[in-house]
Formats: structure tokens, sequence, C-alpha cells
């Protein structure tokens, strides 16, 4: 099942912001992210707050996209009473679950609501997850056709044992068909890849990443699995039904990756996200940019985390209990915190390291200058980067980021 919500404060039920969330709005983006919380099937080793048919509890899919327009709408009244400086969003992203399972219809209804409460920049990036075996030629031209720009399929292997044991349902081969209509329809694409899972070889892997770099994806995240508390993989390791991941061999299959793909002309932008540059662009996910640089986005949907000026919150987390409370014209939110300065600096440290563009060594005490030295000297950080005063993390530090960070912040 879904992980637990974090405790914190209550959230109101108006929910009106502080008044220093609307603070320096102006220099910031502002995303919006919509959570469509429903799946075919669990998959092992996922706790996102998804629910299959059978966990629904009378909840009808067929009424979300009214529903999340519905706190669309309250997200405007909750800016516009707070004061928060109006902007346009720079970003939209349709993440789950699998989006896809809702007609496109649905999706455009939604985004539609994006444009008609908040506003859609006009080179704003578009994006929807899907599974490759959730659409079709029709459904990726309709996602076109109703304003979307990007899609993010969920690959995750080349390998039909390594998708068994992940309980991915869709056949490697299908790849090459969604990512050709996509590329037909105008989007952009793509592709998500797990590495590190049980069972899976270093040749493996390679096979994977060969067969997602010949569809010639625009864009590619690689991640490593974690085994997260309660979910059914994390119970068949516990019970020595499945191999535990091998550190050593996810290190490898980093390096790999990252050897091929640079080869390959893609060029890594977080540590675990690459682009391939070409005239229309870098192809970096501007809305996942946004999360690491600490922009403010608001999430829709149940569970949806949202973060406007340092206040953060996240809504309720079963369907039901989410439409009880926006078609009421409540907040969805469950709790919410109010960040201080030093916590914000700190975040700041932790997700400005990832990027490529590095960490201004202003955010840091002299305690985490003095550390860039010993970080350099240890090969995890850019000499050259740190003397122009930012904190750029070597392959070998990429490797190594959250030791990088803990340097940084003792």
């Amino acid at each position: 099942m879904p992980s637990a919500l974090p405790i914190a404060d209550p959230a109101p039920l108006d929910g009106i912001l502080p008044e220093r969330a609307g603070l320096g709005a102006g220099q910031r983006n502002l995303g919006v992210y919509l959570h469509v919380p429903y799946c075919r099937v669990r998959c092992g080793y996922c706790d996102f707050n998804t629910y299959t048919a059978s966990e629904l509890g009378g909840h009808k899919r067929e009424d979300y996209a009214g529903q999340a327009v519905s706190e669309l709408r309250f997200a405007r009244g909750v800016l516009d009473a707070s004061g928060v400086q109006e902007r346009q969003a720079s970003t939209v992203f349709f993440g789950g679950g699998t989006p896809t399972i809702l007609p496109v219809a649905d999706l455009a209804a939604m985004l539609a609501g994006v444009r008609d409460a908040i506003g859609v920049a006009p080179d704003a990036e578009i994006t929807t997850e899907a599974n490759p075996d959730s659409v079709d030629q029709r459904y990726l031209e309709g996602l076109s056709a109703s304003g979307f720009t990007r899609v993010s399929f969920g690959m995750q292997s080349a390998m039909p044992h390594v998708l068994a044991t992940l309980e991915r349902t869709h056949d490697p081969a299908r790849i090459p068909l969604v990512v050709g209509w996509a590329k037909q329809a105008g989007l952009e694409v793509s592709l998500d890849l797990i590495y590190n899972t049980p069972g899976e070889s270093l040749d493996d892997w390679r096979r994977s990443l060969e067969h997602a770099l010949a569809q010639e994806p625009d864009h590619l995240s690689a991640y490593s699995l974690i085994v997260e508390d309660g979910t059914k993989l994390a119970r068949q390791i516990r019970k020595g039904q499945v191999a535990q991941p091998d550190d050593e061999l996810a290190a490898d299959q980093y390096e790999l990756a990252d050897a091929l793909l640079s080869e390959a002309g893609y060029q890594w932008y977080e540590v675990s996200n690459w682009g391939r540059p070409d005239a229309r662009g870098d192809h970096r996910s501007r809305h996942n940019l946004a999360y690491w640089q600490g922009h403010d986005w608001w999430g829709v949907g149940p569970g949806a985390h949202s973060h406007v000026g340092g206040v953060r919150w996240w809504n309720v987390k079963h369907p039901a209990a989410y439409a009880d409370r926006v078609l009421a014209g409540l907040s969805p939110a469950a709790g919410r915190e109010t960040l201080d300065d030093e916590t914000r600096r700190i975040e700041r440290v932790m997700l400005g390291t990832r990027v490529r563009d590095g960490l201004d060594t202003s955010e840091l005490t002299a305690a985490g200058r003095r550390a860039v030295a010993g970080l350099i000297a240890d090969g995890l950080v850019n000499a050259e980067a740190a003397l122009r005063g930012r904190v750029v993390l070597t392959l070998r530090g990429r490797l190594l980021a959250d030791a990088v960070v803990r340097a940084l912040l003792d």
C-alpha cells in the first residue's frame, strides 16, 4: 500500500497561505502537477499513492477530471486571497499512477482547467507519464492536439525477466512503436529506466540502455531501484524469495549508463537525468528542474504535494476522501509546514548539489566552504568549478552525492 503521509501542522480548510508565501513570487516559476492515482495493477516495488479498481471503495475514475478541475479553481482563489502574485504555469506535469489509464478527453479537460484557472505560458512544457501498453497512436495524437508537448514512457527495462521482477506488464517490443507514434504526433519523448533490479546483470542493463538509445529519445532518466518498506518487493527480499539489490553493481550500472549516454550525445543535468541537445533545445525536464531549484508548484489530486514560497502541504490520500473535500469547496490538504530560513537553505544545498549547474558556495556555511577542498581532493567535486564559486559533482561525486551533501552540511 502507499506510504503514510508526513506528520505536520493541520492545514486550514480555506487553504489560505501565510503572508511569507507570496514574498518574491515574481522571481519564481509556477508549475502545476496533476496526480492521477489509478493503475491497472500495482507493481511490487511501488509505494506511490495509487489505487487499483478494487481499492477505490465506490470512487469512480470517470468523475476524477471534474474533481481535479474543482481543485484548480480552489487553487486560483487561494493564491488570490493569499496575495501571491499571479503567474502563468511554466510547466504542467501529469503523473501517477498511470495518467493515460484515463481517456485522453479527461486529460484534455484537466489541462483546460489549468488554462482557465491558473493560465499556461505560451512556451510551457506540458508532460504526461504513460505506460507503453496504455496508449496507442490515436491516443498520442489526441494528447498533441490537446496541447501536450511531451510524453514520458515508463520503459524500465528491455529484458523480460527484469520486467517480470518489477511486475511491469508491457512487452519491450512495444517501445519502438509508442516512441515512433509519439514523435509522429510532434511530442518530445522521455524514457524512464530502472537499474539494480534483483537478477539484472550488467549485460542486461547494457542491453536495456542500447534498446532505449536506439529509439533516440529526447530525454532519458535512469533511477536505481529503491526497496521501500511495506512493498511486496520488500517482503519478498525479507523472505529470501528475491535477492537483495547489489550496491557495487548499481555503481557499475550507473557508470555504464553515463558512458553510453555521453557517447550518444546526451548530457547529464541532474544525477539521474540526461537530455540530448539539438536545434530544438537541451530537452531537460523543466518541470523536474523546478523542484530541484526550489520554485513553486501546486499539486492537484489525492496525496499530491505542493510548495509555494517555503510553505509545503500535501493532500489527503484516498480518492474518495479527496472528492469529498473538493466537492465541498474545502482544501483537500491533510497537513502542511512552513519552512524556516535555515531549513530552506539546507534544502537548497541538498537539491542544488544534484544538478549539473551546481550549487553557489554562498549557500554554504564557513564550515561547508572549508569542506569543499577535501571533496576536491577526494575526486568528488570539480576543482575548476569550485574556483568559480560553484559546487559541481564529478562522476564519482554523483555516485556518492549523499555523502557530498553530508560533508557540506556537517
